[in-house]
């Protein structure tokens, strides 16, 4: 009972996250950058500054759906960051390129993500599978089968957690030293990449749960 009630809890936590990630980028987009940088011209200036010019940036429709292409090199950035300027823009597009400037220094953890990836993306797509057919049939086997590819989204998710802070920290890093904000500007950066980064962090949570209630529930019926 105690694990139901942990998971509903994560879950709830997880969409609180979601609710103010998207509240504090829409607060800080109101917040023009003191220099008038949009998200595009931060963005640019940082791949230029590391090397990174032929890397190109992309407008894309959507909010929020900012990302960075490993496998076609891209920086995209959604229409709102990339074209405005505030605090929100170009905390966002700074972070995208945080992830570019990962790839082209093979930090080791985008690296393992990468290369897991295929894997994942099968263990994924299987996983529900496999354990509605185990618990519908009770074949412990299935059960079995389908928590391990389970547990790989899940260590994907975790993998997932030093990448992007780490593409954060590169992000402020170069924000403040290249003066794409004033120091009076950082604590909006920090709202908006730290709302980011908790929403990974709440989705981690919820898997990392949901993997311990069924390896519970599967050991309990083995007894």
């Amino acid at each position: 009972m105690m694990m139901y009630l942990l998971v509903i809890v994560a879950f709830l936590f997880s969409l609180w996250a979601q609710f103010r990630v998207k509240g504090t980028f829409n607060k800080w987009s109101k917040v023009a950058t003191a220099n008038g940088m949009t998200g595009y011209d931060a963005a640019r200036h940082m791949l230029d500054s590391n090397g990174l010019s032929d890397v190109p940036i992309e407008p894309v429709r959507g909010a929020l759906s900012d990302h960075y292409d490993p496998i076609n090199r891209v920086v995209r950035l959604s229409e709102p960051v990339y074209y405005e300027s505030s605090i929100s823009a170009v905390s966002v597009a700074c972070h995208e390129v945080g992830h570019a400037i990962q790839h082209k220094v093979h930090y080791p953890m985008l690296a393992l993500r990468h290369r897991i990836f295929p894997v994942v993306n099968f263990a994924s797509g299987i996983a529900p599978f496999m354990l509605i057919a185990g618990f519908l049939f009770s074949s412990f086997n299935l059960i079995g089968l389908g928590i391990i590819f389970f547990s790989a989204s899940v260590a994907f998710q975790l993998i997932t957690l030093p990448v992007e802070f780490n593409a954060s920290n590169r992000a402020r890093q170069v924000m403040v030293e290249q003066g794409y904000i004033r120091n009076d500007e950082e604590h909006g950066v920090a709202k908006v990449l730290n709302a980011a980064a908790l929403t990974y962090v709440a989705a981690a949570l919820v898997s990392l749960l949901e993997l311990f209630r069924l390896i519970a529930i599967y050991l309990g019926n083995r007894d």
